[in-house]
């Protein structure tokens, strides 16, 4: 396999980071399916021809030491390293005047220094792959205010920065980065929340196109990125909100 068509995928095991493995894998990547317990995608309905382009690779990334070996092994496994896409993260949230300072510093951790330190390790397989792809996920809160939200908004703008300065830094050594930013997606986790109740109504009316989306929607968004491989495309954020962010 050409290290041309290997790409590390952090949270992997499901949601967002599981939709942007298959999506990859299809379109004939090799995927390292990156998470905590390293045992892959936790869906069983996964087609063995698209399962056949993964290889499983367990890393903490809030760990940089975990992070380095968990490249290093797929790298090694796959015969480079193309791309990376940093999606595993947190949300946890609570009112300001309250909220513990431990709690501020976990979402920070996974959420920005996680995203800076994976690309950190991932930028010498880069390197002498001859350049490639980095897509950190933010998230469109990043330029909004959200009540209880501070630890992640403040993240997920760290994000949009990062993605930033390393594209200008590293745009010499042909690495491209890029900050896709979702706005509602429909999961597991949040599935009943988005589809039932007021949440539901409230985004009805406040989402342009009048709905959330599914992990679909990103993991095309991000997978097109790759295919296409538009060296010109580097330090912008990428919103995939129907609209949400911008209406007024």
């Amino acid at each position: 396999m050409s290290a041309q068509r290997a790409i590390a995928v952090t949270g992997a095991s499901r949601g967002i980071g599981a939709a942007i493995a298959v999506e990859l894998a299809k379109r004939g990547f090799k995927v390292g399916c990156f998470s905590r317990k390293g045992t892959g995608l936790e869906s069983a309905d996964v087609p063995a021809e698209i399962a056949a382009n993964f290889v499983n690779v367990a890393c903490d990334v809030t760990d940089e030491n975990s992070a380095r070996a968990a490249l290093a092994q797929f790298a090694q496994a796959a015969g480079g390293l193309y791309g990376l896409v940093n999606n595993a993260g947190i949300h946890l949230d609570g009112p300001s005047d309250r909220l513990e300072t431990s709690v501020f510093e976990t979402v920070m951790k996974t959420n920005a220094t996680a995203v800076y330190t994976t690309c950190r390790e991932a930028y010498p397989h880069l390197v002498q792959s001859g350049g490639g792809i980095i897509v950190n996920i933010g998230s469109f809160f990043d330029k909004i205010g959200v009540r209880r939200n501070v630890p992640y908004c403040a993240a997920k703008a760290a994000v949009g920065a990062i993605t930033r300065c390393l594209a200008v830094e590293w745009a010499p050594k042909k690495i491209s980065v890029v900050d896709v930013a979702p706005g509602y997606i429909e999961t597991d986790l949040n599935r009943e929340a988005l589809t039932q109740g007021a949440l539901k109504d409230y985004l009805s009316r406040r989402i342009p196109t009048g709905t959330h989306a599914g992990t679909d929607a990103i993991a095309r968004m991000v997978a097109a990125i790759f295919s296409e491989n538009i060296p010109y495309l580097t330090g912008e954020t990428i919103y995939v909100d129907g609209g949400q962010g911008i209406a007024h």
